[in-house]
């Protein structure tokens, strides 16, 4: 028989007086000032509000509740003398916020969204100021794939990729995109600063404009010949490394599984410990790994 799970919430939006909310603390007077509470509040103005706020009934007086989830946004529509808002109905009076659980979007993210919006009929200045930004910004995040190959997009579409690192990947060619949206993704490095290492690590014949110089900061031409032999070198031995890592881990875990097993024997342990020391050595120390980077094995003739 199946366990009957309990409703967080009432099914029913109820619509209730911002004046009989009450919050569990205050909006500090620094953070109205931020970016973020003027763009809320630059939201609510223009299309009212998206999720409800979270309360939950006072036991001790009629007709109050406190506030569970939206403390902002109450903030916001009691200082615009806003007499109603829309609300969710704790169960308990446990502070739980969705927001919490949702991670922030990336800058591709944001590109296809606003993408979507303006094919939907959206226009660019409704968006701008929704959000409370200049308009050039909604245009510049529009335009943010402009020169990128599709392959190169796919590659980092869920990965949280940095605006000015993607602006590096326009200066090469198609192939060469992919090949650093392959490393950033890789090695798990997505900033703009790794990507104008490998736009500095680029050969000539793959920039965009091959017959202009590469123009990377604070790096002579000849420190940037320099870093692109380095990285060419780099760049193979990581791949090299990435294509046998998962085979390497196979082999890890067979050999310390039968180390172990041949170290439960006394008898070898004794032989070992007599004859080979360094071995008996060497063997614990993997039988006793857990990752490749814990095995310090050498190469010996012994061995």
């Amino acid at each position: 028989m199946s366990a009957v799970v309990k409703l967080a919430c009432e099914p029913e939006i109820r619509t209730i007086e911002v004046a009989s909310i009450l919050p569990l603390r205050k909006v500090a007077p620094g953070a109205r000032k931020s970016a973020k509470y003027q763009r809320i509040a630059a939201s609510i103005q223009e299309i009212g509000i998206i999720e409800p706020l979270i309360v939950h009934p006072c036991t001790d007086v009629e007709n109050q509740f406190m506030l569970l989830d939206g403390h902002v946004r109450l903030d916001i529509l009691t200082s615009s003398k806003v007499p109603t808002v829309e609300c969710l109905i704790a169960n308990d009076d446990e502070a739980f916020t969705y927001n919490h659980k949702v991670n922030q979007l990336s800058a591709i993210q944001e590109h296809f969204m606003i993408r979507k919006a303006i094919k939907n009929g959206v226009s660019e200045e409704d968006i701008a100021r929704t959000l409370n930004v200049d308009l050039s910004m909604i245009r510049m995040k529009r335009d943010l794939l402009e020169g990128i190959c599709p392959e190169a997009v796919e590659l980092l579409r869920q990965k949280r990729a940095t605006r000015a690192a993607l602006q590096q990947l326009r200066k090469v060619t198609p192939m060469r995109q992919i090949e650093m949206a392959e490393l950033m993704c890789a090695s798990h490095n997505l900033s703009a600063s790794y990507a104008k290492c490998l736009l500095a690590a680029t050969p000539q014949d793959q920039l965009v404009t091959p017959d202009s110089p590469k123009k990377v900061d604070e790096l002579t031409a000849k420190e940037m010949a320099r870093m692109e032999r380095e990285m060419d070198v780099l760049s193979g031995d990581f791949r090299q490394i990435e294509e046998t890592h998962g085979a390497n881990v196979l082999q890890l875990v067979i050999v310390s599984g039968y180390l172990r097993k041949l170290l439960d024997n006394a008898r070898v342990v004794r032989h070992l410990a007599k004859e080979f020391p360094e071995i008996m050595s060497e063997f614990q120390k993997i039988a006793e790994s857990r990752s490749l980077s814990e095995t310090t094995v050498e190469s010996s003739p012994e061995a």
